[in-house]
């Protein structure tokens, strides 16, 4: 039988040189494993003689042990020096200054969005949403579109399967649906802002599939025209941050609002950019009206009680004439380089007081 101490002072001798966890349980697999050295050793005692066995049992058993606890503090020593190593690596030493600049950014169009919502939450308007999906009622019945009107058409509307009653749902083309479901919901008045996403079969540099719109809804007893473009001209100088902006509203047709204008404002086109509020151009950025007295019909509201204002932009434009984008496809492209380019730093919330766009 091979000499038990020198095995023991050549085991030792190895788990003293081992220097990672995964030789060091190749050693211990070769050593106390079912066919390791020290195991067929162990084995062994059955095939020798009883007083053979009573003098070498202790010692194989004694070898065993020291082994085992070798292993166990090599072991325990290789973790201590792993975890250190960790440790050492990602120190962060707070003494340091703050990165320069955040890797994150907020997309224009969530920031224009949370622009547009301040300014009309600071005049005292509530945000209002809707569901994606809605039906034809909603969305084109209830705002006094006829049925022959081209909205309708599969052309210009994206239209879900048909149901088993003949029935179709639509991705809805614009937010004025929650217009109406605000009103089926609750008695006036009303002052509701709607932000979302809209969805009409149309794609070139300045058209979507998919795009945003933000409309405003006032429903009382006493609003008239003067009122709308007050609240308008009040938007338009907060929302481009200049001191007074002269605005000219053309005469137009809407279908849920009557009468209807198209809201153009002052600005100077100099090369690719654009200065609002002064110069001897004309930038057309919505489309308002006084809300038809049919609507109010649909939604069970009397006309001859209650009449309001509505209006509506779409976020994707103004962002893109606020901040000089030239395309709006690339709103969707998902590129870090654009987003880093375009984009806003996350804590830059935007606010009345401390400035709308930093």
């Amino acid at each position: 039988m091979q000499d038990i101490e020198k095995l023991e002072q050549d085991l030792l001798a190895e788990i003293a040189g081992v220097a990672d966890l995964d030789a060091l349980e190749s050693l211990r697999v070769a050593a106390l494993g079912k066919k390791g050295s020290v195991s067929l050793m162990m084995r062994g005692l059955g095939q020798m003689a009883p007083e053979e066995r009573q003098q070498v049992a202790p010692k194989l058993n004694r070898l065993k042990n020291t082994v085992s606890a070798a292993l166990d503090a090599a072991k325990a020593a290789l973790l201590d020096a792993a975890l250190n190593a960790r440790l050492a690596g990602e120190r962060i030493d707070i003494t340091l200054p703050v990165r320069p600049e955040m890797t994150g950014r907020i997309h224009p169009i969530s920031q224009v969005i949370d622009e547009i919502t301040e300014i009309f939450a600071g005049m005292g308007f509530d945000i209002a949403e809707g569901p994606d999906i809605d039906d034809d009622f909603h969305n084109f019945t209830a705002l006094n579109i006829p049925p022959e009107h081209p909205a309708r058409q599969m052309h210009d509307t994206f239209y879900l399967p048909e149901k088993a009653d003949g029935s179709r749902q639509l991705l809805r083309t614009h937010t004025s649906t929650v217009q109406i479901r605000t009103m089926q919901a609750k008695q006036p008045p009303h002052r509701i802002i709607v932000p979302g996403r809209t969805f009409r079969c149309d794609s070139d540099q300045t058209h979507t599939p998919m795009f945003h719109q933000i409309e405003g809804l006032v429903i009382d007893k006493t609003s008239h025209m003067g009122h709308l473009k007050g609240v308008l001209a009040e938007f338009c100088k907060a929302f481009f941050e200049v001191e007074n902006v002269t605005m000219r509203f053309r005469p137009s047709y809407f279908p849920f609002t009557e009468p209807s204008a198209e809201m153009d404002i002052r600005c100077t086109f100099a090369g690719d950019h654009i200065k609002v509020g002064e110069g001897e151009d004309w930038l057309e950025i919505l489309g308002c009206g006084m809300v038809n007295p049919r609507v109010l019909e649909h939604c069970g509201l009397d006309p001859a009680e209650y009449q309001g204002f509505a209006w509506g932009m779409g976020i994707d434009r103004i962002a893109m004439l606020k901040y000089g984008i030239p395309d709006l496809r690339a709103f969707f492209d998902s590129d870090l380089r654009w987003l880093k380019h375009y984009g806003f730093v996350p804590l830059d919330v935007p606010t009345l007081g401390g400035g709308l766009s930093r």
